[in-house]
């Protein structure tokens, strides 16, 4: 793959300068809603075009590598149909390099009478975003002079605005039942604290959702146990705002002391005096540990130091130590920490004050100064009496936490009356009708079925997610797509796929993208994906990352090895996690048990800080993962058009349980190239059901016996 073009160094600063000036502090809202692409996929047509290979449609499909081209004569004319009459507010256009000196922008109702919303002389070409007003149908680029020999050529003619005729659909209102908020004077909080973790303390696949917020205050004397689907939050813009002198705890008594299985639950926001001076979050994935302050230590292990298979912490900080224990991995990510102790395989750090030195495989710690770029999830938070949500900023080369140090953190507010407020037994359409009409996303706990593909295309969307809601595409369709826009943030909520396969659960942007992202990228936090285990569920792929410069921040992509709906075929996903974008990271990336390969990265200058893997347990024989030559399919694969990767602490496990005789040829595959880097890699059968025969390619020792013991290798090539 050619390296894709970067923007020059004026460019740069100029969207470093606007980004600035975008910065709003806490309490700032937003002028309006962002428009709502429109014109994507809509019939088009044109005076007149070059050749077959560059149809009008071609300017409308969202693909920045295909076009619309004319004849070279004067006039011609491009116009498109957006379906039914819509408020417009911009029209953006990509112009080849054959561009119009002189054009309009012409809007119809019945594409034969045309007004104009815009007209130049002096057309510059590039990418020209024009705000315009009006209602119309149909909407007309009219090019009267060429700035070439050649015709007028558009790679994209993009058209903004809002439709529908029926009422608004109302932005705040009420969180529902299932979000439970307390403040100081609350009573009983004891109690409905107790009364929700023995609903949900084992109900590993049941439809519960729960939300607990405390507003900014101190609360004495409780312990909040964390199950299933519950989540924990502080409503104050810092977690020093909201003080608990207690425990937020998770154990692992329901399950005899093994933590393997502690999932989907979450702690945010929040600050702690742990009674006894520890506090105890014994997780595994899907377990996000964010923005939690820790007046004591942390305890990662359950009571008797079980089994636990690995977790997250971000933005927090622990004036303590971090007790591992029996982790056998862990990331954490732009934290401070008061010292930590203990490693079994695979933990690792980055912008992290008080981390451990690098000292993989022994000590197995992997140590990052900085974190390349991050930004942190979205929060809901009060100003006053007013619920807001605080979207952070980007950060580069981020180190210790976004928040403390008496600076007010950097992002935008923006209040609960733009957000639509999603209940249980919202359809999709409803939900596509709050995005048209300008709203961001608020889903409220519960588990929704969705009968069409939510459609996010208006840049800068935010769709958050409280207490682990649930989105469950129906007739095997997409639970979620993400437009060729900037800034969109998904987080906290799991996409669970349906009986009927689905192509993909999760795709940000259109295939074929070219787009440069990077001044304000898609952010993906705390989504997760699963197939099978709540039920039958199939996907042929699990998330697939299109746009260019995006973050995944923290996702476990699992296809079930227990649960209901359970076996090779019955839960069959062939691919977990696949990115064609380039300038795409991962930090905290989980995948697990797919059919065939878990990670397959087709993009350019692609970057993993930590990687979980397990292969599917349940392969019924060698013949079964058989790739080609190759035994078994790597659980990460880098594409060998790839020029340039990098990757830091990865791991991957084998448990064939079913055919423990089952050999893996390797955990990892990546072309052999100077810009292809591997740091800190990781193979282990579990008691020795299968074994890998190499850590990366041909590179590395094989596992052997049963002892659990990993295969490493410090640098790849």
């Amino acid at each position: 793959m050619p390296p894709r073009p970067r923007p020059s160094l004026a460019a740069a600063l100029a969207a470093a300068l606007v980004a600035t000036l975008l910065v709003l502090l806490p309490g700032s809202t937003t002028a309006q809603a962002a428009p709502v692409l429109l014109s994507q996929g809509r019939p088009a047509t044109a005076s007149s075009t070059e050749g077959a290979g560059t149809p009008a449609s071609a300017a409308v499909d969202g693909d920045n590598g295909t076009r619309w081209s004319s004849q070279f004569a004067d006039p011609q004319w491009i116009q498109v149909d957006l379906g039914a009459a819509a408020r417009l507010s911009q029209v953006v256009l990509r112009w080849e390099t054959a561009h119009a000196r002189a054009y309009r922008i012409e809007l119809s109702t019945d594409g034969s009478n045309w007004t104009t919303a815009h007209s130049t002389t002096a057309g510059t070409g590039g990418v020209q975003t024009l705000d315009i007003t009006g209602t119309a149908r149909h909407v007309r680029v009219y090019g009267t002079e060429r700035a070439t020999a050649w015709g007028y050529s558009l790679w994209e003619f993009q058209v903004y605005g809002t439709t529908g005729t029926g009422p608004a659909l109302p932005g705040g209102g009420d969180l529902g039942p299932n979000v439970i908020v307390f403040d100081p004077s609350t009573p009983g909080i004891q109690a409905r604290l107790d009364q929700v973790f023995q609903q949900q303390e084992s109900a590993q696949f049941g439809s519960g959702r729960y939300q607990f917020l405390f507003k900014p205050g101190t609360y004495n004397g409780l312990n909040a146990q964390i199950g299933f689907y519950t989540s924990i939050s502080g409503l104050g813009l810092s977690p020093d705002d909201t003080t608990i002198n207690g425990d937020v705890t998770v154990d692992a008594g329901w399950f005899n002391g093994n933590a393997t299985q502690n999932f989907w639950r979450s702690a945010e926001n929040l600050a702690l005096n742990p009674v006894n001076g520890t506090d105890r979050w014994a997780v595994s994935q899907a377990a996000p540990f964010r923005r939690m302050h820790v007046k004591g230590g942390l305890n990662l292990a359950p009571n008797g130091y079980g089994w636990a298979s690995g977790g997250y912490i971000a933005d927090s900080k622990i004036d303590g130590q971090v007790g591992n224990y029996s982790q056998q991995q862990w990331y954490t990510r732009d934290s401070s920490i008061g010292g930590w102790s203990n490693g079994v395989w695979n933990q690792v750090f980055s912008g992290t004050q008080g981390a451990p030195a690098q000292g993989f495989p022994n000590p197995p710690y992997t140590t990052l100064d900085t974190t390349p770029v991050s930004r942190e999830k979205p929060f809901l938070y009060l100003d006053g009496n007013e619920y807001k949500v605080f979207v952070p900023a980007k950060r580069v080369d981020a180190r210790g936490t976004s928040w403390g140090n008496g600076t007010a953190p950097q992002g935008s507010s923006i209040p609960l009356s733009q957000f639509y407020v999603v209940r249980p037994g919202a359809s999709a359409e409803t939900i596509n009708q709050a995005v048209t009409q300008g709203l961001h996303l608020l889903f409220t706990p519960g588990v929704y079925h969705v009968d069409r593909t939510i459609q996010v295309n208006r840049p800068g969307t935010v769709v958050l997610g409280l207490g682990l809601a649930t989105i469950v595409p129906d007739n095997g369709v997409t639970a979620m797509k993400v437009g060729d826009v900037d800034g969109v943030r998904l987080a906290g909520f799991l996409i669970d796929a349906g009986p009927v396969n689905s192509p993909s659960l999760l795709e940000i942007g259109p295939a074929g993208t070219t787009t440069d992202h990077a001044a304000d990228p898609t952010t993906v936090q705390d989504v997760f994906i699963r197939v099978g285990g709540a039920g039958p569920g199939r996907a042929t792929v699990g998330m697939v990352v299109n746009n260019h410069d995006t973050i995944v921040d923290h996702t476990w992509i699992w296809r079930a090895d227990h649960g209901d709906g359970v076996g090779w075929e019955t839960n069959r996903s062939d691919y977990g996690f696949r990115v064609n974008g380039d300038d795409v990271l991962a930090t905290g990336l989980f995948v697990e048990h797919f059919n065939k390969y878990d990670v397959q990265w087709n993009g350019e200058r692609g970057r993993t800080i930590f990687f979980q893997n397990e292969k599917a347990y349940d392969a019924p024989h060698q013949a079964a993962i058989q790739n080609g030559s190759i035994k078994g399919y790597a659980a990460y694969q880098v594409a060998d058009s790839v020029a340039v990767h990098e990757g830091w602490g990865l791991g991957s496990y084998c448990y064939y349980n079913v055919d423990p005789t089952i050999r893996q040829e390797h955990g990892f595959q990546a072309p052999v190239k100077p810009g292809v880097r591997f740091h800190d890699l990781l193979v282990v059968s579990l008691g020795g059901n299968g074994q890998y025969e190499h850590v990366i390619n041909g590179t590395g020792a094989p596992t052997s016996g049963t002892s659990t013991v990993p295969s490493t290798i410090v640098s790849f090539p």
